[in-house]
């Protein structure tokens, strides 16, 4: 249990000067979603695009106020969120609340001892690997992006295909270069249209996601196996005019915004929902920062 009154204004102080810088809000947010595991310092640049020196310093700042942990395995440091430490925060924050309301703060109840850290991840072993079909209307930014993150951190257990209704004749330039700077191999990436996915020899998919307005309106192929749709529109960066530094710095925020969405559905734990949960979680994800219109009110709806 939290001891709200062991918890001082100074310490609720220095955690919240932590967080109150978007990239360390941004890691602390992405190691919530790994949790118990956590994630090694390599995996956190890659996926919140940030260099390795920028992101050092940002770690430590956390690991001073102890909302994140690390521990070393092997040649990498792996790091996790101090969950413990955020609930002791938000019952701080909402202490005369609950007591004006003479109730007692949930989240008081909700912390569990800290326990041994971060856990260590066996080696997936998947009953049955999960087909993703990735669509917008060009099949050259955002579908090539959010590809190449579901095959990555899928880890073995999801396979990632992308396609559009008006494929591009090849993938956006400036997609190709982010994702070969951070690491990613990019030598099979192709624009392809939707009708490769539709026919009877086609990989039979699990989930359609469509990551922009246009498809998500469009009248889609027949999907065999009755796959789950979900939207998860977000803003075009190839619509970005100006200079190249401009165009990459939106394609750098649509990849962690696509970042977001992915590792919060490669983190569900799919094989124990029901098929409404699983639908509301999907939705859910659909409305994270930077939707689109069109996504916020289909996450609503659901």
């Amino acid at each position: 249990m939290i001891l709200v009154d062991k918890f001082e204004a100074p310490e609720a102080i220095a955690l919240l000067s932590a967080l109150a810088q978007p990239s360390r809000l941004e890691i602390f947010r992405l190691l919530v979603r790994y949790l118990p595991y956590g994630l090694p310092a390599g995996d956190i640049a890659r996926l919140l695009a940030i260099p390795h020196n920028t992101l050092s310093t940002h770690l430590a700042v956390l690991e001073q106020a102890q909302l994140v942990l690390s521990r070393r395995e092997g040649r990498s440091i792996i790091y996790v969120a101090h969950r413990n430490r955020a609930l002791q925060l938000t019952a701080f924050l909402l202490a005369d609340c609950c007591s004006l309301s003479q109730q007692a703060c949930a989240l008081a109840e909700t912390a569990e001892p800290t326990l041994p850290f971060p856990a260590k991840r066996e080696a997936p072993m998947p009953d049955k690997i999960m087909n993703v079909l990735v669509l917008c209307t060009g099949n050259s930014a955002r579908s090539i992006l959010a590809e190449a993150l579901l095959n990555k951190e899928g880890q073995g257990r999801i396979r990632a295909f992308s396609a559009g209704s008006q494929p591009k004749e090849a993938p956006n330039p400036h997609a190709l270069a982010l994702l070969q700077e951070l690491g990613y191999d990019t030598t099979a990436f192709r624009s392809k249209s939707w009708s490769e996915f539709a026919g009877p020899e086609a990989p039979q998919m699990d989930f359609i996601v469509t990551v922009c307005d246009s498809a998500a309106g469009e009248t889609c192929p027949y999907w065999p196996g009755h796959p789950l749709v979900a939207h998860w529109g977000i803003p075009d960066p190839a619509a970005v005019e100006g200079s190249d530094a401009e165009k990459r710095a939106a394609f750098m925020d649509t990849y962690r915004r696509l970042t977001a969405r992915v590792t919060a559905f490669v983190n569900l734990d799919i094989a124990r929902l029901d098929l409404p949960t699983l639908k509301q979680k999907l939705a859910e994800i659909g409305g994270m920062d930077g939707a689109t219109e069109m996504a916020l009110l289909q996450s609503r709806a659901a």
